[in-house]
């Protein structure tokens, strides 16, 4: 079972910036699209920026300009640079594998990190 450990969030103003880490346990699955999901109070988790095994990205129409997504393959580690926040970016993030043959579908549905808190106010 992969582990999955994400950090970096914190409490910012808007407009303000900040960088999440996910360290993966396993390097299984180095290979594999990554993506980062985030869940705000009372709402769905919901897609956020997803990036292949070959380093092509792809990202939410509400996130498109403002976040980037990276990863480094040699730390087992995806990057989520996050510019520009705004209240609504407020919600716990988190990474998981990308389920093959799809671009958003978590591998792990059933299994996430604790996640990282960011709370940008207004």
């Amino acid at each position: 079972q992969v582990h999955l450990v994400e950090s970096g969030g914190g409490l910012v103003q808007a407009g303000e910036s900040l960088r999440l880490s996910c360290v993966a346990s396993e390097r299984t699955f180095s290979g594999y699209a990554m993506a980062w999901f985030r869940q705000a109070p009372g709402k769905e988790r919901e897609f956020v920026a997803g990036v292949t095994g070959g380093g092509s990205t792809y990202y939410a129409d509400s996130v498109k300009g403002r976040f980037t997504v990276s990863r480094d393959v040699a730390k087992n580690t995806v990057y989520l640079q996050l510019n520009r926040l705004k209240p609504e970016d407020t919600a716990v993030y988190y990474c998981n594998i990308v389920r093959p043959g799809t671009t958003r579908t978590p591998l792990f549905s059933d299994y996430w990190g604790q996640g990282t808190q960011v709370t940008v106010s207004s």
